[in-house]
């Protein structure tokens, strides 16, 4: 029986990588009305995102450029749709 591992899409910029370590993990998630990536407020999720960072950095970061990276991106994350608000 043949068995395929799914492989992650590749990435061209940090902030793309950090989003999609981000939405693995469940930290965030996309407004299924208007797209935008909304923070889900879960602290364990957060956290196995920093250390999936942590321990598989992209190549040339460091694991401590990687994890300020992901916060980077938390940071400018909000935990509400701006177009959800606005209806």
């Amino acid at each position: 029986m043949l068995i395929t591992k799914e492989r992650r899409p590749a990435i061209r910029t940090l902030r793309g990588w950090a989003i999609l370590l981000l939405q693995e993990a469940g930290a965030i998630r996309e407004c299924e009305e208007h797209g935008w990536m909304q923070e889900r407020a879960d602290p364990h999720a957060r956290d196995r995102a920093l250390e999936m960072g942590r321990e598989d950095p992209p190549t040339g970061l460091s694991p401590d450029q990687a994890v300020a990276q992901i916060r980077e991106v938390l940071d400018s994350i909000g935990d509400t749709c701006p177009d959800c608000r606005a209806t």
